[in-house]
């Protein structure tokens, strides 16, 4: 019998070598996912100018998703494929698989969430995102990324809608001799039990198009729109250089101020656009099989199963490193807080020398003051001081405004 278990083991499971460097590389998944969420949510919890921006409310939601995505599902099946048996019965099966769909859900509906606010940012005026982007619209909008994933998680799953016909084609399948449900979760030979999600058709397109093809569509109308505007702000970026600095200086302040709310605007946008990008090439396999697999009797192996799911599973991993890398506040913050707060990293004082941007507070609010090619000889401590005394002109030839969804390219 224990010869028979090792055949099995090294036919259908893997060799120490496979299994070492598969222990390695689920772990670093694990350790990433936990360790850069983490990051997220203290950087914004502890940086008062990325909680002033609203997105960051989104992400901090998001991070949080990945991060129990990384504790509570990740483990559990990183242990049964290294060990190729669930160990932990079938009612905790249930409770696993109903939060790895509403988890996984909600971190789909926060990214659909978070390029619908860039789109308002982007392609509307200032007043119209803010009278779209108000509080209680953002935290209606965070409560439905968690709410609408329990109609296709806990409720359907527990209630075991998901699998109602399923067992009436398990002696057909089995006659023809393919992979057979009741194979795919339970090894006679092995006596192994695996904790797999058979879902049927009207459940696999329902849950699809909930947790992925709806905030997939909504999602590219939304980054085209933006595409669309970015491209029409670096044609105007294009024409003001082409034009030069204007004579009148009561002209100059508008054009910069647009120029630099456009080059904010695109460079996010860029941003947003290469994580979505990523979210895509890590789930979109996942659930074109999940509709496909309950058409063809459900004949798709299991191997490409696993490696689809925890490709999706890569996924909430990665957002916080793109952050990292393509956000300049949020590389600040972490750098802060990995290095115990050095001053080097913090954002510079209105009394640098060589800082092109600053922050100020003047008669109780918050200003970005930036300095215009003209004034990069005299420092921010004599344009401040002109400023603080009254006199206007040098105060049109900066772009001075407290709006927090404009300032973040500034540090």
């Amino acid at each position: 019998m224990e010869e028979l278990d090792v055949n099995v083991s090294s036919s259908e499971g893997f060799s120490v070598a496979e299994k070492t460097v598969l222990i390695a590389f689920i772990s670093a998944v694990i350790l990433m996912a936990i360790l850069g969420n983490l990051l997220v949510m203290v950087a914004v919890c502890r940086d008062r100018q990325l909680r002033k921006i609203k997105t960051n409310y989104f992400i901090v939601s998001l991070a949080f998703a990945d991060l129990m995505v990384s504790v509570l599902v990740m483990p559990f099946g990183a242990i049964e494929l290294v060990q190729d048996n669930w160990i932990y019965g079938e009612v905790f099966c249930l409770v696993r698989t109903s939060l790895d769909v509403l988890l996984t859900t909600a971190s789909i509906l926060h990214l659909c969430c978070i390029s619908l606010d860039r789109y308002y940012a982007i392609c509307c005026q200032p007043l119209v995102y803010r009278n779209k982007m108000t509080p209680v619209r953002i935290m209606l909008m965070l409560g439905g990324c968690w709410v609408i994933p329990t109609f296709i998680s806990f409720l359907p799953i527990m209630q075991g809608w998901n699998s109602i016909g399923i067992i009436d084609l398990t002696s057909v399948i089995e006659e023809m001799k393919t992979l057979k449900i009741e194979q795919r979760k339970f090894n006679k030979v092995s006596n192994s039990t695996y904790c797999i999600f058979m879902v049927n058709k009207p459940y696999a397109i329902t849950c699809s198009v909930v947790a992925f093809y709806i905030p997939f569509f909504l999602m590219v109308l939304a980054y085209y729109r933006i595409y669309i505007t970015a491209r029409e702000h670096a044609r105007q970026i294009r024409v003001l250089q082409r034009a030069g600095a204007p004579t009148d200086h009561r002209q100059q302040h508008p054009d910069q101020h647009s120029n630099h709310r456009m080059r904010t605007e695109t460079k996010a946008a860029k941003t947003l656009c290469i994580i979505m990008g990523c979210f895509c090439l890590c789930w979109a396999p996942f659930f074109i099989t999940n509709v496909v697999d309950p058409f063809i009797n459900y004949s798709v192996p299991g191997q490409l199963w696993t490696a689809f799911l925890w490709l999706g599973y890569i996924n909430s991993g990665l957002n916080p490193f793109l952050y990292a890398f393509l956000n300049k506040s949020f590389r600040r913050a972490f750098l802060i807080i990995l290095c115990c707060g050095d001053e080097r990293y913090r954002r510079p004082s209105i009394l640098g020398q060589a800082v092109p941007c600053s922050t100020t507070t003047i008669n109780g609010s918050t200003h970005v003051l930036r300095r215009s090619s003209a004034f990069m000889k005299f420092p921010l401590s004599a344009v401040y001081t002109v400023l603080h005394n009254g006199n206007h002109q040098e105060h049109e030839k900066l772009p001075i405004h407290n709006d927090p969804e404009s300032q973040e390219s500034c540090f």
